[in-house]
């Protein structure tokens, strides 16, 4: 009810401002005065009102500035995120020296000249020396930053040290995030999306999953048979047929990808852990892989300065070393409530904002006693 009475206010007062124009406008043309005439005494008016502007416009820089800074990410909790942390503060740094620097002079000039009957305006064409230093300048300081930012993703993209790097998939679907781990092998199983059935849900290619999801096709196949044979409305038999021969092309399906699927990936999908939790253990590598079912998602981690988009049909992947626990980070933030989270940054849909997981980094010792307590996702369904 509130912002319902808000809006109805701003509309009203838009629509008084509106009539107090419109007043003024037939006021001057009773008098006789020109909407174009511009007097000595509306340009000092103007320049006034800009001068009060740009005066409170930049209080208002310094005042946000303190009121809302702390509001800000904390500290990076990952070891690659203090470059990207020095690159975004570098650049903001000079963007607010140039603001800085260059506004005040914006408004303090054009308060200064003014437009004014004793004064004529000097024009200059052009001044070969002002040009390219304002053309030069940028162009140096802009290379310099594309330059240090191409350095710093190659940096943060490198792959040449991911031997021993835990191996985690993300998997992303309308509106939820599912983790699997690559259990004692670390070593992720083959997965496919058309091998979805029952409750592999992930579409993890395994032999275990293959028997369990080709037993309830063949029930269903032979209860369709079954109905076929016994259905005398001819509309109800071709339904049950169109139904039949979708069992039966799953069914094929699920076989070509478990014979087309090497026997050491088979091997290691026996083993995946799959959970909702994303648990990291401290100052070890996390080679984090990510797929999507349905649409693009953005898997966004803000306190490790780690984003990957999840594209159906595509793996995507990223490599980071997480180096803040989260009962550390609860002591640098002052908040015993905090928690590391995983969002989607891309509008998915209408419950876009439900996809959050939780992720808890803690230190190895106790990473180890919850993975062990997990238990083997064909195992746990065999």
């Amino acid at each position: 009810m509130t912002e319902l009475l808000i809006i109805v206010a701003l509309v009203v007062a838009v629509i008084a401002i509106a009539q107090v124009v419109r007043i003024f406008e037939l006021a001057n043309k009773i008098k006789g005065i020109k909407e174009s005439d511009v007097t000595d005494k509306d340009n000092d008016t103007q320049g006034k009102l800009l001068l009060t502007f740009g005066v409170l416009f930049m209080a208002s820089f310094f005042i946000m500035t303190a009121k809302w800074n702390h509001l800000l990410l904390p500290v990076s909790a990952s070891e690659h995120g203090v470059d990207i942390d020095f690159l975004m503060s570098l650049s903001m740094g000079l963007i607010i020296v140039v603001f800085l620097i260059t506004q005040p002079i914006l408004f303090y000039l054009s308060y200064k000249y003014r437009g004014r009957k004793d004064r004529t305006a000097t024009f200059i064409s052009h001044n070969d020396k002002a040009e390219i230093i304002w053309t030069a300048v940028p162009a140096i300081v802009l290379t310099v930053l594309i330059v240090y930012g191409l350095q710093t993703w190659s940096k943060v993209m490198d792959r040449s040290n991911i031997g021993d790097a835990l191996v985690v998939e993300v998997y992303a679907r309308q509106f939820d995030w599912t983790v699997r781990y690559a259990g004692a092998d670390n070593n992720l199983g083959a997965a496919n999306v058309r091998f979805i059935g029952g409750l592999n849900t992930l579409g993890v290619i395994a032999e275990s999953a293959y028997k369990t999801q080709i037993s309830g096709l063949d029930n269903n196949i032979a209860k369709a048979k079954e109905q076929i044979s016994e259905q005398q409305n001819a509309i109800k038999r071709l339904k049950i047929e169109a139904r039949l021969a979708k069992m039966e092309a799953k069914r094929s399906t699920f076989t070509a990808l478990v014979t087309s699927t090497p026997k050491d990936l088979l091997a290691a999908a026996e083993d995946d852990i799959v959970v909702k939790e994303l648990h990291l253990p401290v100052n070890k590598s996390v080679h984090l892989k990510f797929r999507s079912q349905d649409v693009i998602h953005s898997a966004y981690l803000p306190h490790f300065r780690v984003q990957m988009n999840c594209v159906p049909g595509m793996n995507t992947d990223f490599v980071f070393k997480p180096t803040i626990t989260t009962e550390e980070m609860r002591v640098e933030t002052a908040n015993e409530e905090f928690e590391y989270v995983l969002l989607c940054n891309k509008i998915c849909g209408a419950a876009h904002y439900n996809m959050q997981l939780k992720v808890i980094v803690e230190s190895e010792e106790d990473y180890n006693k919850w993975i062990a307590e997990q238990t083997d996702f064909f195992g746990a369904n065999n």
